[in-house]
């Protein structure tokens, strides 16, 4: 390579398996996607970390399982958690290196000054500090507590308050261009971590006119805009070549209101494959090999140990971390780097994956012993615990031992290598409630369930 490649990684919010085009979707339209998946490499066994965002997200960043970075649930505004600034992160990997690096959308990491992302490698941040629906909207919902107006930060800075969600990705897309402009002759990572297609469904007028699948088509179809529009510029920038540019999801859908996880059972907040396993996509012209597809397991935990031997830079030895290196299958080669893969539901070890057998151990802290051949049965479909006994054992044996180093709340394990997060001392909301401000008050009319 004459020049470092850039890097742009997108990541959606609760976009499931099964919402696009190349993976199965016949509702939504997805054309920019889909050309990157012909065009690049489609892996069709690819793991986010957790089935819930706080946790996935901490995850991608470290290369860590959650729970080691202590990061095990979904954080809420003004609570005093977060990552810790000590964790090694993607972003101080790529400024490390001497890359720009920017994070634009949603960061889910912590919301306290001391957690916010210009603490962990970026240089600049533009988006929101957590999910589109932990906004004033929720005041009106009796089954949640009032929050406050959701805040969209510059930097550091509160520069808005409760925006409005229908034009907020194409600011989004605005400030991604300003980034791409800004650092056109200098290797750069973008992180851009999409709002949609969290609930609420929010998506340009001209969207929804066109979608044949409702408001969630809609927020699909503005996804694939951003991604086209991104392609544009990196064209008209002259830089497309250089530049590696994944697409995936932080964890799997709801399966409700037009969105899909098919053809895997469960959903978001789940084990079940539904809940974790995601679409990735890889794109990068010249080296990724056109239209390859990828079966063999991977995770968003292996991206920072990949974009390190990408680099040919060293990660710190003063800590575990469990990403491995799967560069050879980011360029299209199928073969099995990761032999095996932990489902974690809060604390819990709740199943394990190693080769194409998982052992379920528990749901929601309930037992609930189950073996499946993912490779013949990727639905979880038939129970194979009573016809493998002994293939079970080993894998709860294996499952253990990994407890022993990572926790398992339900066998009343800590683990040895976990590792605190960040506890901030008084904490507070960016933002307060103020009857007399002049919010976007049309934000109000959706809820969690539109």
């Amino acid at each position: 390579m004459e020049r470092k490649p850039n890097v742009i990684l997108i990541n959606c919010d609760d976009m499931g398996y099964g919402d696009l085009g190349c993976y199965g979707s016949v509702k939504n339209h997805t054309p920019a996607i889909d050309a990157l998946a012909r065009e690049g490499v489609r892996f069709t066994s690819f793991y986010a970390a957790s089935p819930v965002c706080s946790p996935s997200r901490a995850a991608l960043m470290t290369g860590c399982y959650p729970p080691r970075v202590g990061i095990t649930r979904v954080l809420f505004p003004g609570e005093p958690y977060g990552l810790d600034p000590a964790e090694y992160t993607m972003p101080k990997l790529f400024q490390e290196a001497g890359y720009a690096t920017m994070i634009v959308g949603k960061w889910h990491c912590g919301d306290q000054l001391e957690s916010l992302p210009k603490r962990f490698g970026f240089d600049d941040y533009y988006g929101l500090p957590y999910s589109n629906d932990m906004g004033m909207q929720r005041r009106k919902d009796p089954d949640f507590p009032p929050m406050p107006p959701l805040p969209l930060l510059s930097g550091d800075e509160v520069i808005e308050q409760q925006p409005d969600q229908e034009g907020l990705t194409e600011r989004y897309v605005e400030q991604c261009i300003r980034f791409l402009r800004r650092n056109k002759d200098t290797p750069f990572f973008l992180y851009f971590a999409q709002m949609h297609v969290h609930l609420p469904l929010y998506a340009a007028h001209h969207f929804a006119a066109a979608s044949e699948n409702g408001d969630f088509g809609a927020c699909m179809a503005s996804v694939d805009w951003s991604v086209a529009a991104l392609v544009a510029e990196l064209k008209r920038l002259g830089i497309y070549e250089d530049t590696l540019l994944i697409f995936t999801s932080d964890n799997g859908s709801l399966a409700a209101n037009g969105a899909s996880n098919a053809p895997l059972r469960g959903t978001k907040h789940t084990v079940w494959e539904g809940g974790l396993r995601v679409p990735f996509i890889v794109h990068w012209k010249g080296h990724a090999k056109e239209g390859a597809v990828v079966k063999n397991m991977a995770c968003n935990i292996d991206l920072l140990p990949t974009f390190a031997a990408l680099l040919g830079k060293e990660l710190p030895g003063d800590r575990p971390i469990d990403g491995v290196n799967v560069l050879s299958m980011l360029l299209g080669e199928d073969k099995p780097l990761r032999e095996e893969m932990c489902y974690f539901q809060g604390k819990n070890l709740a199943a394990l994956r190693r080769g194409r057998y998982k052992l379920h151990r528990t749901a929601k802290g309930e037992p609930n012993p189950a073996l499946f051949d993912l490779e013949e049965d990727v639905s979880e479909q038939v129970n194979l615990r009573g016809q493998e006994p002994e293939l079970a054992e080993e894998l709860e044996k294996r499952a253990r031992e990994l407890a022993a180093c990572l926790g398992d709340e339900c066998a009343g394990v800590e683990g040895r290598e976990v590792r605190p997060c960040l506890r901030v001392e008084s904490p507070k909301p960016l933002t307060e409630y103020d009857e007399n401000h002049p919010y976007i008050v049309a934000l109000y009319d959706k809820s969690e369930a539109g």
